[in-house]
């Protein structure tokens, strides 16, 4: 395998959907984007593949004040 594979980008300084509500947002429900495409690549090339897209994910849960 050649390095003809594309890398997929995430900006997470693009999140700006921060909830305002009191409601406490549930980690399965925070950065669905980051979580797909994380998850997409992982199962297609393998966690040593991603870790671009894994730390992005992790950026964003920061973001909404989970400690990952």
């Amino acid at each position: 395998m050649g390095n003809s594979a594309a890398k997929t980008e995430v900006n997470v300084t693009e999140v700006s959907d921060k909830p305002k509500d009191d409601k406490k947002l549930k980690p399965c429900c925070a950065c669905p984007e980051t979580k797909q495409i994380r998850d997409k690549c992982i199962i297609e090339k393998g966690e040593s593949e991603c870790g671009h897209l894994i730390e992005a994910h992790k950026a964003c849960m920061r973001y909404y004040g989970f400690n990952i």
